[in-house]
């Protein structure tokens, strides 16, 4: 009897499954990497699509810096494939997530699963030397007394003129003050837009969303004295609405963006670290949260990050507990609900957490910034939910910044960490499997927050945007060639450029007595057969590499 009750149980569930839309492959690959800037998004499904009912409401594309993804929806392969065409190039070293909804309708009339489906992809960057050089500086405050105390940042399109605006989060003036981008080479962020829209007292974290589906992109952000987290409601033009404020739990943190129901709309997720929460809010599809589901954490939740960690086309969350110094794995069920899958030990106290596949096998790892600890972390993922063993790097002091990015264009994800005791954000270079090298410091006027990886000037390449907490000061560093101008005539590079490499690669002198920027490809062997490669390379008009 039992036995017939499985076969039948057996046979009812494949039935089941063979009702149900599925999605047979992706282009981008989910959790790809150097993902070319102009592709399109392509989903193929077992069956045709209902080309009728189909929309930008079952099937849109997020980025986290070009915000909603305009572009047209085309059917092909006899409707299973649905392509997602952008109207512009996504942004160099973006991060773009995709959101299917369960109500995405075949011809036949079956249903994509309950659970929905989303993946992520990172796009690829320009080669370079990763040559950082100070070009610009400014402040957020209105007058030097004006203390504003940056507590994080953020950079994306916000009034949609395809260059990358910078926004400040402050903790004490209690504000999100915004710079738009003017076009400029040299100059690129005026005075910031007034009037400032509020937000908590000592708010931090932060991430973006499209919340009401019209297009533009809002903000989020906690705050652990106020034990609230605030929505602003973007107005497409670098200015916001006023801001809603929602009641946490004590000592609110991080908090992420996701589709935890399988509904494809942006929901709601914040770590509270007294309270020993994580907080799961979702959207009711029009950008308000009414229903709240309390998920409680050991440890003290304090970091908070979210990606597909078991490659299953649903979004999980990676929580940093402070107290008890772990990494812990939520499964999404894509229900609204989590189970907690695994943990690790992540080294120290962790503060903040960034995902990203480091080793390139399309698994998500994770780095974490230890804080009070004085040191960063590297747990890769195995593509199951699990995570191996930590890899610690020591730096000088409180580190609260994690952030990551390809800044040297080989194709993987390089790292920094934001180093508040020591005064020094720290440059990791990936050695291509998820080690790194410890490769350069910049030292900041003060004490960092944080680290913006961004393409500034629009060229294919990622730049820094460093921002001091104490100083209230953005630092803008270009990764550029300019230190292949030797000679130091203004024109680079030239044939006197070339000359003064040879010579002294044959063991004679420079002309301007200080050859130490010969060193064309940054690899502290200089003048070598690589420097002429590379330098002959930039002057038949190729990239920096």
């Amino acid at each position: 009897m039992r036995l017939l009750l499985a076969v039948i149980l057996h046979a009812v569930a494949a039935a089941l499954a063979a009702a149900q839309l599925t999605v047979a492959s992706t282009s981008p690959l989910l959790n790809a990497n150097n993902v070319a800037r102009t592709a399109p998004i392509r989903v193929t499904f077992d069956r045709a699509l209902n080309t009728f009912t189909t929309s930008s409401a079952q099937f849109h594309a997020f980025g986290k810096q070009s915000g909603p993804i305009a572009g047209t929806l085309t059917f092909s392969n006899a409707n299973r494939t649905l392509t997602l065409t952008p109207t512009r190039p996504f942004y160099a070293g973006e991060s773009v997530m995709v959101l299917i909804s369960h109500n995405l309708r075949a011809a036949d009339g079956s249903f994509l699963r309950a659970q929905g489906y989303s993946f992520t992809f990172t796009v690829g960057v320009t080669p370079t030397y990763h040559r950082f050089e100070l070009f610009d500086s400014f402040s957020n405050r209105d007058t030097p007394e004006d203390i504003t105390r940056i507590y994080g940042g953020l950079a994306c399109d916000l009034n949609r003129d395809g260059r990358l605006d910078l926004s400040t989060i402050n903790q004490d003036s209690g504000d999100l003050r915004t710079f738009l981008h003017t076009g400029s080479y040299d100059t690129p962020y005026a005075a910031p837009v007034t009037p400032y829209p509020a937000i908590p007292l000592s708010s931090s974290p932060n991430d973006i969303a499209d919340f009401n589906r019209d297009g533009l992109i809002d903000f989020i952000t906690a705050s652990d004295s106020e034990n609230k987290f605030a929505i602003l409601r973007g107005n497409g033009d670098g200015t916001f609405q006023q801001g809603v404020d929602i009641e946490a739990g004590l000592y609110a943190r991080g908090i992420v963006t996701l589709d935890v129901d399988g509904d494809a709309d942006f929901d709601i997720a914040v770590a509270h670290y007294i309270s020993g929460t994580v907080s799961i809010l979702q959207n009711n599809g029009v950008g308000s949260f009414a229903t709240q589901t309390d998920i409680a954490i050991p440890g003290g939740p304090w970091a908070l990050a979210t990606a597909d960690m078991n490659n299953d086309g649903i979004m999980d969350l990676v929580v940093g507990a402070a107290g008890t110094q772990q990494v812990i794995i939520l499964r999404g069920n894509g229900n609204g609900t989590f189970t907690q899958v695994s943990s690790r030990p992540v080294g120290g106290h962790s503060w903040v957490i960034q995902c990203a596949d480091l080793n390139n096998d399309r698994n998500i790892d994770i780095t974490s910034a230890n804080s009070t600890s004085a040191n960063g972390a590297i747990l890769l993922g195995n593509g199951n939910g699990t995570l191996q063993a930590a890899t610690v790097y020591t730096t000088g002091g409180n580190t609260v910044s994690t952030d990551v990015a390809d800044l040297d264009g080989d194709g993987d994800i390089d790292w920094v960490l934001s180093s508040f005791g020591a005064g020094v954000w720290y440059l990791y270079l990936n050695n291509g499997n998820g080690t790194f090298t410890p490769t350069e410091e910049f030292d900041a006027p003060r004490n960092p927050s944080c680290a913006l990886a961004m393409d500034v000037d629009n060229d294919g390449d990622i730049d820094l945007a460093l921002t001091d907490e104490l100083a209230d000061e953005i630092l803008l560093l270009r990764n550029q060639c300019v230190s292949i101008d030797f000679n130091n005539d203004a024109l680079f590079p030239d044939t006197t450029d070339i000359a003064d490499l040879l010579t002294v690669f044959s063991g004679g002198a420079c002309s301007t007595g200080d050859c130490g920027s010969i060193d064309v490809n940054n690899d502290t062997l200089f003048p070598d057969t690589a420097d002429i490669q590379a330098f002959l390379g930039v002057f038949a008009g190729g990239p920096c590499i």
